[in-house]
């Protein structure tokens, strides 16, 4: 436990040194700013480190819900969690998200400690933080393009519809069938299978949102296309 507690420490105080760095060479910018580019860099290591835990290292999180935790999904819990500690903190101070997201941070930090002190279900939380942080450096990639004003060009667009897909496949759909394996394991306990429904349901809500801005912008793009056809005709008839 000792040596756990060491490695979230040291997670939370890299990501802050981290966030420190982008603030002291970036003054000019918003404090959001820089914790975005954290976020960002979150994003990208985990994803790549939980999908090589999920799909090389193992086990596999659908057969083997419940089991000890390796070494390596440890250290991967550690690092998330340090993160969501330093970025909960950020949010709280700066007043900056929903009541919704901050619910989401809790959740997940709480089923973090509980792998870590209980040992077991590393597996199912690397799955977890998988399909979670894959679409987190899109989310922020529109940031990043709305905040510079180029949101509206052809890589805002890949971005937004990547970012949909990749939520509704991932999150959704793949949370699914980590959420049904998880409940029908032995192994795991009963506090942890609440904890991992509830995070479901809040990525549910999440996504009635997301696909209430993806029917907006579908609708936004045809009007004006079909507002661009018109004048094209009107003009080739004069």
């Amino acid at each position: 436990m000792s040596s756990i507690l060491l490695q979230v420490t040291c997670s939370i105080l890299a990501w802050l040194s981290l966030y420190s760095g982008f603030w002291c060479r970036n003054k000019h910018r918003t404090p959001e700013w820089s914790c975005r580019m954290v976020t960002f860099l979150h994003g990208l290591i985990v994803t790549f480190l939980s999908g090589y835990t999920v799909f090389i290292d193992g086990p596999w999180p659908l057969t083997h819900a419940g089991h000890p935790n390796t070494p390596l999904q440890v250290f991967l819990i550690c690092l998330s969690l340090g993160y969501f500690i330093f970025d909960f903190c950020w949010c709280i101070l700066f007043n900056s998200e929903s009541d919704l997201m901050l619910s989401h941070h809790f959740l997940s930090m709480c089923g973090m400690t509980l792998a870590l002190d209980t040992g077991r279900s590393g597996s199912e939380l690397n799955a977890i933080i998988f399909v979670s942080e894959v679409t987190n450096p899109f989310l922020q990639m529109r940031w990043f393009l709305r905040d510079s004003g180029c949101h509206h060009s052809l890589i805002g667009d890949v971005v937004d519809y990547s970012f949909v897909t990749l939520f509704l496949g991932l999150r959704i759909v793949g949370g699914a069938w980590i959420v049904h394996s998880v409940m029908n394991s032995p192994k795991t306990i009963v506090t942890l299978k609440g904890g991992i429904l509830a995070m479901y349901a809040v990525s549910v809500i999440f996504m009635l949102d997301i696909l209430s801005f993806a029917r907006r912008k579908t609708t936004k793009k045809y009007q004006a296309r079909r507002s661009e056809r018109t004048k094209e005709d009107h003009a080739k008839r004069n």
